[in-house]
């Protein structure tokens, strides 16, 4: 079968009666954060800005990072998350969770950030009316790694999803590491035997460690019509996350740390998981909010045909994956 080479690029389509008009930024490769406009015009480049991902601030500020830990020891930690201006100067950073010296590199703080954060006054990092990041102080909620050991869930070593929440000031006022709650994420006898033998391992150049949820992104659940109606799974200051390696969808106290609210690891426990189906590979779930009132959950998965199951090692996602799709899931 035969493969095009020839590929448009830019903006192939731009109907207006249909797109609400706006800016679109992402990190561009090899050359940093690029803003554009809806015909793809550049507006701006924050030159050797590296994004994880670039979020926008009122002011024409934006987010990103100024490097990533090297590949031989890290897997995805970024440098840092530092808040620019217009101009590119670095009006906001923090670094300072774990200082490392890893081999022939020089010693120094990082971040270990990956895949999400959300500055106080925004719960989920796009436009929410009435809802406004701050760009002058507040407090900063980040998604991290740390290496840890649980023999509970493996004997190898593990690259842990960890949630923090630092001040302005950089001070570390909150955390919750997921290891820690692993009773608490619904995985069967089967799947924790497969997790055990293999949970994901990377290789590293200090030795192999376990990628054994893979977080991808993290927000906080934000103004919704079911707390208000009384439920109090869905604090505004909770935590929404998910697992792409385990195809957890979960809810965090942020004030017990436990897990209040959960879809998956298995979509077959209920009726409800079972209409819905199996979901893998999830990214970017949110709390949609309609006139800032929350309706629903979306995400986007990769549909699987036949049910997932515990397969002998290596834990390689063992079923078939179909087609991407939006999903939503509506409660009483």
């Amino acid at each position: 079968m035969g493969h095009p080479t020839i590929y448009p690029t830019g903006v192939t389509l731009y109907d207006p009666a249909k797109a609400w008009s706006g800016y679109t930024i992402f990190p561009a490769a090899d050359l940093g954060a690029l803003l554009i406009d809806m015909n793809g015009e550049e507006v701006q480049l924050w030159k050797g800005l590296q994004g994880f991902p670039n979020k926008l601030l009122p002011e024409g500020q934006v987010f990103g990072s100024t490097g990533l830990r090297h590949p031989d020891h890290s897997y995805q930690d970024q440098t840092d998350l530092v808040q620019v201006d217009w101009e590119g100067n670095i009006i906001w950073r923090f670094s300072q969770l774990e200082y490392i010296a890893d081999p022939g590199q020089e010693p120094r703080w990082y971040a270990r950030a990956h895949h999400d954060f959300q500055r106080e006054g925004n719960p989920v990092g796009y436009y929410v009316p009435g809802q406004t990041p701050m760009n002058h102080r507040g407090k900063t909620l980040l998604l991290v790694h740390e290496d840890v050991r649980n023999p509970k869930i493996s004997d190898q070593a593990l690259l842990d999803d960890k949630l923090i929440e630092v001040s302005w000031e950089g001070e570390i006022l909150w955390s919750w590491s997921a290891h820690e709650h692993f009773d608490e994420l619904g995985f069967d006898d089967a799947a924790k035997t497969v997790l055990f033998r293999d949970p994901n391992l990377r290789k590293l150049a200090n030795g192999p460690i376990g990628d054994w949820l893979h977080v991808n992104s993290a927000s906080f659940v934000g103004p919704n019509r079911h707390f208000h109606a009384g439920d109090f799974r869905f604090h505004p200051d909770n935590i929404i996350w998910d697992s792409r390696e385990a195809n957890i969808i979960a809810i965090t106290d942020r004030r017990t740390g436990n897990i209040t609210w959960r879809l998956g690891p298995d979509y077959d426990g209920s009726e409800s998981e079972g209409k819905l189906g199996w979901s893998i590979g999830q990214h970017h779930r949110t709390l949609f909010r309609a006139v800032c009132r929350a309706k629903a959950i979306y995400w986007s998965s990769t549909m699987a045909a036949g049910r997932v199951t515990a397969n002998p090692t290596p834990l390689r996602r063992p079923a078939v994956r179909t087609q991407g799709r939006i999903i939503r899931v509506f409660w009483k």
